[in-house]
């Protein structure tokens, strides 16, 4: 189902505080307000990791301006995530 075009909401960016249950999150906005955060279907589709510390884009409603949707997490390079590097098995000669 597509956005309707009357539909309007505000971008905003935010830094990920908690990771809650049920991939809902606690996002801290620039203004230090705090708003709870879910994930959009795109994000769920592609399998995108959100992290504490992560910075996102989010919209939100103009109506209720104390929770978001998630739609895009913003590149980190200053973030250690702690991942192992992949390994795919001893090298073939």
């Amino acid at each position: 189902m597509a956005k309707a075009e009357s539909e309007e909401y505000v971008e905003v960016e935010g830094k990920i505080v908690a990771v809650l249950p049920g991939t809902m999150f606690r996002v801290e906005l620039e203004n230090k307000h705090q708003v709870l955060a879910h994930i959009s279907g795109k994000l769920r589709k592609h399998f995108i990791k959100i992290t504490t510390g992560d910075t996102v884009k989010m919209e939100m409603s103009p109506y209720d301006l104390n929770k978001a949707r998630i739609v895009y997490r913003l590149r980190n390079a200053h973030v250690n995530r702690g991942a192992p590097k992949r390994s795919f098995g001893p090298r073939r000669r």
